[in-house]
């Protein structure tokens, strides 16, 4: 076995044995130690139950106070628990602020549902990871896939020859107001031979350049997988496909899918159909099956536990039936669309494998690890690949598989192994103030401010706590940290000046941070992680960097990338705020610090009343 497939299969196993040792419930890992790392979320309110997709059972509920929520993304591998009552798996659908929304695979309500000790916890996440090994283990035996495999992981040198790209286009583009970069992209995909790359930096207009590409690769009669590793990336993509009235089919849970693009979806095509109307007739028999079921409560004997057990069986066998006639649907409707798009496991589940794909679009692929292409590289016989591998990374728990690269995703690997690289260099969202630094440190001074954009003023602060006492301490919960007096500095800010809270952010590296300024600052302003906030984007930008301590550690700040998404999340105003003796001891926040001098406006907290 190629000796790369070895090490990904390796550090595949080492993140489930992580998972399965930081997620578990027992004595080494309290409720309590769940909780303050933010892998539990207890106790949840249940506000409304209902059978979803394939009849499974759906549980809507809130959180009564603010927690760290970070770690709950969409489709995570969840467990609904109770204290003496054995866990049942689900995934999560969505989680808004307090509000969530999860599926439990189980043939109904579990009794104690409604109990006031009832949370979910994260769990591993099995069955991705099953996956992904299966299509590594398998990779050898598909020839042209594995001589992709063995480009990718070549010297450039090596990599393959590119079809040139013709000097006169055979097409109009549709969209009338692409710059030179992103007309350039589009031919680059439109003509693409096997592998394009498109580098599109924050605010340079990416998800309109890949909308025209796919258009245009419709209007000229191909069929098109589009994917990204979140739901949020895939919508995005889609909604600006249904302006141009493509016939789209997105697949996937579609709890989790935008409103705007439900319609798009199996469930929403076939709502009104013979096929749902039969399908609901199914559901009301499994509620019979289930009443009948629930007469015997927790307490009975031998006969009454058989007789529940057959009934929950008819549960499961109408539940096939309803899989069944939705799956006989859903492949006329593959047939019909002409663009299918999902997440890359939502694809894999799918069934499509067997459809001509001529191109696979890949947004955001700088944040899909490497392992979970493949699962679907293998759909098309041509791959592009969108993104900005100077933001966020992959998520990765195992330290040890950090150590291995794991979180390396596939635009890294392929941006190291393969040319050329497309990039997009007009950017549209940022005061030039505010896109300078990131421009001068990750991009070469290779982007250009849209002729539109300009400084009004100070676009760009930092606001400077060194020497003032305003030290770093770790949460009550002990996981991780906080700086009260930073916020504190917001609070003035914000009252001394007349800021849209409804435009406005506060973002931090550090969640303990995020959960102390939901509580002291005003309810209208939203407070994220910055890993939780890259895609996103506000007028006004608030980022608290916590670290201030006499050893000048600055943790996971080393990782200079989050700080090019916190930076970037600005369109017109930037504070940040931040103790410069800890952090400009690092030279990347050295330059920050003395561009914002030459460029911005450099404030120190003495300007401030801060007890």
């Amino acid at each position: 076995m190629h000796p790369h497939i070895q090490q990904l299969i390796h550090c595949i196993q080492l993140e489930e044995e992580e998972q399965a040792n930081r997620y578990q419930l027992n004595q080494a890992h309290s409720l309590k130690s769940l909780k303050a790392e933010g892998l539990a979320l207890h106790p949840i309110s249940v506000t409304r139950k209902s059978y979803g997709y394939a009849d499974y059972p759906e549980i809507s509920f809130r959180l009564p106070f603010p927690t760290e929520t970070n770690l709950f993304k969409d489709n995570a591998a969840i467990e609904c628990f109770c204290k003496n009552e054995e866990p049942i798996k689900g995934i999560l659908l969505n989680l808004d602020g307090k509000t969530g929304e999860f599926r439990l695979f189980a043939p109904d309500f579990p009794e104690w549902i409604e109990d006031d000790a009832v949370g979910i916890k994260l769990a591993p996440d099995a069955r991705t990871t099953g996956i992904m090994k299966l299509v590594l283990k398998g990779l050898e035996n598909n020839k042209r896939l594995f001589q992709l495999f063995q480009k990718f992981h070549n010297s450039k040198e090596s990599a393959g020859t590119h079809k040139t790209i013709p000097t006169t286009r055979d097409y109009t583009f549709f969209n009338r107001y692409l710059n030179q970069s992103q007309q350039q992209a589009v031919d680059a995909i439109v003509y693409n031979n096997e592998i394009c790359i498109v580098h599109g930096p924050p605010g340079t207009g990416k998800t309109t350049t890949l909308t025209e590409a796919i258009v245009q690769l419709v209007a000229r009669g191909e069929k098109v997988l589009v994917t990204a590793p979140s739901n949020a990336a895939v919508d995005n993509i889609c909604k600006g496909l249904l302006k141009h009235q493509i016939h789209l089919l997105r697949v996937g849970n579609s709890g989790k899918i935008d409103d705007a693009v439900f319609p798009f979806t199996t469930e929403g095509k076939l709502q009104n159909s013979k096929q749902q109307k039969e399908i609901k007739q199914l559901k009301i028999r499994a509620e019979e099956f289930r009443r009948m079921a629930l007469k015997y409560k927790r307490s009975f004997g031998k006969a009454e536990r058989e007789q529940r057990n057959l009934l929950f069986k008819e549960v499961k066998a109408i539940r096939a039936e309803i899989k069944q006639i939705q799956h006989y649907n859903e492949e006329k409707l593959f047939d019909e669309a002409t663009v299918i798009a999902g997440t890359p496991i939502g694809l894999y589940d799918a069934g499509i494998e067997k459809i001509n794909f001529s191109q696979i679009i890949m947004d955001e692929a700088g944040q899909c690890l490497e392992p979970l292409a493949w699962c679907i590289f293998s759909f098309a016989q041509k791959i592009v690949l969108a993104g900005d591998h100077f933001q966020l990374p992959p998520t990765v728990l195992s330290q040890e598989a950090l150590k291995l690269q794991f979180n390396k995703s596939i635009l890294e690997v392929a941006i190291a192994n393969y040319t050329p690289i497309h990039l997009l260099n007009v950017q549209y969202r940022m005061r030039p103030a505010i896109a300078g630094f990131p421009n001068q440190y990750f991009y070469n001074g290779e982007l250009q401010n849209a002729p539109a954009l300009s400084n009004d003023h100070s676009n760009i602060t930092f606001i400077d706590t060194a020497g003032s006492g305003l030290n770093e301490t770790t949460g009550a919960d002990g996981s991780s940290l906080q700086n009260e007096g930073e916020l504190k500095i917001i609070v003035q800010l914000i009252s001394n000046h007349p800021y849209n809270l409804e435009k406005s952010t506060f973002i931090s590296p550090y969640s303990g941070q995020v959960l102390m300024a939901k509580d002291l600052l005003p309810s209208e302003l939203k407070c994220s992680t910055v890993d939780s906030y890259q895609g996103q984007e506000k007028e006004n930008v608030f980022i608290s960097l916590v670290r201030s301590n006499d050893e000048n550690e600055i943790g996971f700040l080393k990782d200079y990338r989050r700080m090019n998404v916190a930076i970037t999340r600005a369109k017109d105003q930037l504070i940040v705020i931040g103790d410069s003796a800890c952090i400009g001891a690092d030279p990347f926040y050295h330059s920050f610090l003395e561009y914002v001098e030459k460029f911005g406006n450099y404030r120190s907290v003495w300007e401030f009343n801060i007890s």
